[in-house]
């Protein structure tokens, strides 16, 4: 099964093919939530089992946070391993679209869009667990 590690690893990848120096952990974090949302709302499934979690800055999954939180909010710049043979035609597609779509905004841009999003809003007094019915509920909203 894909796990949010070998999804953070394909955006990784994105960020240094693109030209850029890497992405930082925020914007990371964003785009993994944007990926699982969509995903969830289109395939009515999980990308990845970890869930997220409704924190300061907006939505994250722990244990990748914790990975990456040496960078700090510079740019992630080691790719660890190349996830595309893990990942299905689908799930490609979706994440390219997601890259392509949301990769071209800052960290701080993706952030405050999700402030602005109800799975978020729904936690942001207790830093829970966003569950993922609630994801998929509010994606189902966006997709067309």
């Amino acid at each position: 099964m894909l796990t949010a590690r070998d999804v953070a690893q394909f955006f990784i990848m994105k960020g240094l093919d693109d030209e850029e120096s890497g992405i930082s952990n925020l914007k990371l974090q964003k785009l993994l939530y944007y990926a699982k949302g969509f995903h969830q709302a289109i395939f009515d499934e999980p990308l990845f089992p970890e869930k997220l979690w409704a924190w300061t800055h907006g939505p994250v999954v722990p244990d990748v946070y914790h990975e990456y939180k040496k960078y700090g909010r510079g740019p992630i710049t080691e790719l660890e391993y190349d996830p595309t043979p893990k990942l299905a035609e689908d799930q490609t597609e979706l994440l390219n679209e997601v890259w392509s779509v949301l990769g071209q905004f800052s960290a701080w841009k993706l952030r405050d869009m999700s402030h602005n999003e109800k799975p978020w809003l729904d936690h942001e007094k207790d830093a829970s667990m966003i569950e993922d019915e609630e994801l998929s509920a509010y994606f189902k909203t966006r997709v067309k």
